[in-house]
């Protein structure tokens, strides 16, 4: 790994960051619960394919990934850092190609990745993954 240019404020707060139960996560599968929704955290769908979900619902072959908007680039909040930007641009679009192949190999063995921004509205991802899961059920039309 390269010798990054930074500053002690910086690593202090990267070194913070949570990749698993964040806040988003965390609310996201109290409105699930609520909903009455059932599920399994930080499996992997596909033991084959070293590759977690947030939140799977088995049965159903539903595979939840709550995505940060700097981590992987989101459209409407992702940034591009000015220091040390073309190691942060490779890593952002390397996350990027990840997760489109993540879909792509959930999808080549019978499921399907849900993908929830971290901006999103708890409330609202919720149930749109409550509409995703009763449909891969067969319980809506």
């Amino acid at each position: 790994m390269p010798n990054l240019e930074t500053t002690d404020d910086v690593r202090a707060r990267m070194s913070k960051q949570r990749s698993r139960d964040t806040g988003i996560e965390v609310a996201l599968r109290r409105e699930l619960h609520r909903l009455g929704l059932r599920y399994r955290v930080h499996q992997r769908p596909v033991r084959a394919v070293r590759r977690e979900a947030d939140v799977v619902f088995g049965p159903a072959k539903v595979a939840v990934f709550v995505d940060g908007c700097f981590w992987h680039g989101c459209p409407e909040h992702g940034t591009w850092p000015k220091r040390n930007g073309e190691f942060w641009r490779t890593k952002i679009e390397t996350n990027q190609a990840r997760d489109a192949n993540t879909d792509q190999v959930l999808a080549e063995a019978g499921w399907l990745a849900v993908r929830v921004w971290e901006h999103e509205d708890p409330a609202d991802a919720a149930s749109r993954v409550r509409t995703t899961v009763l449909r891969r059920r067969g319980r809506l039309a």
